[in-house]
């Protein structure tokens, strides 16, 4: 219930600017989210840190964002959206001076766990424009996305051109703080905040189980070949992980307000779509770090990659987002011309086909690129589709749940296939000597293998999308519930 309802018709007025400053937010927003993937090479010669380590800086930020996010959301229906969407800009700023100044490579990760209340933006955003504008919300919501992916595909692009004119990591990485720095005045002055409230509690119990579950499980996971499988710290962790994950779903099923509501899956067919959605999340988040690394690879001295400067590693990622982009504009079209199910194994197959070419044709620049695109573009379709399934599917009091469940299953399979990655780069080794000097780096085969995952992880999408069912989902005016959002662009 609402325990301060908003009287009268909310007002039009200033509608246009407040959008526009929670554009420059999201474009902000979508800078930062495409500006570390192109520097994870420098960023592993400047903390003389692994290829398959590297993994780690996408996967703790999902990883985090999967427990913080659903309370952020929570915590701004309680106490105010625009309160919360400053206070999260301000852990993001926090966050992004960390990573730049981060001594080590420990640090920087700590940084990047603090920046994961980024991915909350878009909730918060959602919920302010519905507030101020319901009859328009749909529209400007569409120029929130919009903004949001631009920035990726700026962001992509100028953080890699930067590096190459530069040269000076720190300074590279100072640009999104600098940048979440202007958006924290911006939300506190310049957008107008909710009135409605609602009562409820926030499942810290949950958050914590669920956070320190997986940290401990993908941690031990993922560090078992450097301390050995058979290490008591490797059990004693996986073990804690595992017991903790279980006591999470036990609580959830019995709290009043859970962190994430399982009781919704039972509800309106969603458990293939949350299966779908994680598969999805799984191969678009979890191939964004080894794609980058091997276009930066010198063929000279590995024997594979591309060999790009850090502007065309950013420019090729820039493809990618963009070929999403594309696709997520037409998937509805694409939805009532195949019916939602095969509009679903038409991307898989799109993005499988990207994956598989880049399996048998990948030393060459342009070729590359449009593997990237195609797998971008798969990629789209599935992000604008799948969500829609959900949201047509779930009852209409649960629609935000069910939004919430959609944004964890991506992210938290993501950050899980990262870490998983992350292993099997360093398994798949081979030696590279320079001088004198003996290393062990992840072989063009943990790279192949990568993309081989992923491509199977479409495929089985293809194969489960059928029995969807042929329900369609719902008009595009019907937009869901701004409690829970999906601020991670869908780029690979």
């Amino acid at each position: 219930m609402s325990t301060t309802p908003h009287t009268g018709a909310r007002r039009a007025t200033g509608t246009s600017a407040a959008v526009g400053f929670l554009i420059v937010m999201e474009f902000g927003s979508g800078l930062l989210q495409g500006w570390y993937p192109p520097l994870l090479t420098s960023i592993g010669q400047e903390h003389g840190t692994s290829a398959a380590a590297l993994n780690w800086v996408n996967a703790i930020f999902l990883l985090a964002s999967v427990a913080c996010v659903p309370i952020i959301a929570k915590l701004g229906d309680m106490y105010g959206h625009r309160k919360m969407l400053v206070a999260s800009a301000a852990a993001v700023t926090v966050g992004s001076f960390v990573v730049a100044f981060a001594p080590s490579f420990a640090v920087l990760l700590v940084g990047r766990a603090l920046q994961a209340p980024l991915i909350a933006f878009l909730p918060l955003e959602f919920a302010i424009v519905r507030h101020r504008d319901p009859g328009r919300a749909g529209r400007n919501i569409g120029r929130l996305i919009g903004a949001l992916t631009g920035g990726v595909i700026v962001g992509g692009f100028l953080a890699g051109w930067f590096m190459t004119g530069i040269d000076n990591l720190t300074v590279v990485l100072l640009v999104p703080g600098i940048m979440m720095a202007i958006c924290v005045p911006v939300a506190h002055f310049l957008v107008q905040e909710t009135t409605v409230r609602k009562e409820g509690r926030i499942d810290w119990a949950g958050a914590a189980l669920l956070s320190s579950g997986l940290l401990m499980v993908m941690g031990g996971v993922s560090n078992g070949n450097a301390v050995g499988w058979a290490s008591p710290l490797i059990v004693a962790l996986v073990a804690a992980g595992a017991v903790a994950l279980a006591a999470f779903v036990i609580v959830e099923n019995r709290v009043t307000n859970p962190l994430i509501d399982f009781r919704v899956l039972k509800q309106g067919r969603l458990v293939l779509p949350m299966l779908i959605a994680a598969l999805l999340g799984a191969q678009s988040f979890g191939s964004q770090a080894p794609i980058s690394l091997f276009s930066r690879a010198d063929p000279n001295a590995y024997g594979y990659g591309l060999g790009v400067t850090a502007t065309v590693a950013g420019l090729l990622l820039s493809i990618t987002a963009t070929g999403a982009f594309i696709a997520s504009t037409i998937s509805d079209r694409i939805a009532r011309t195949l019916t939602p199910r095969f509009a679903v194994a038409f991307g898989a197959l799109v993005s499988a086909a990207g994956y598989l070419a880049m399996l048998v044709a990948h030393a060459n620049v342009v070729t590359f690129s449009i593997w990237l695109f195609l797998l971008g573009f798969g990629v789209g379709i599935l992000a604008g589709v799948v969500p829609a399934i959900i949201v047509n599917r779930a009852p209409e009091d649960s629609v935000g749940i069910a939004s919430g469940l959609y944004n964890s299953s991506r992210t938290g399979a993501g950050s899980v296939a990262g870490a998983m990655f992350a292993l099997l780069m360093s398994t798949l080794v081979t030696s590279l000597t320079v001088g004198e000097k003996t290393s062990s780096i992840s072989s063009f085969t943990s790279y192949a293998t990568v993309w081989a995952i992923c491509a199977a992880l479409c495929v089985i999408i293809a194969v489960l999308a059928p029995f969807l069912g042929s329900r369609r989902p719902r008009a595009a005016t019907e937009a869901p519930s701004p409690t829970v959002g999906d601020n991670a662009p869908a780029v690979a």
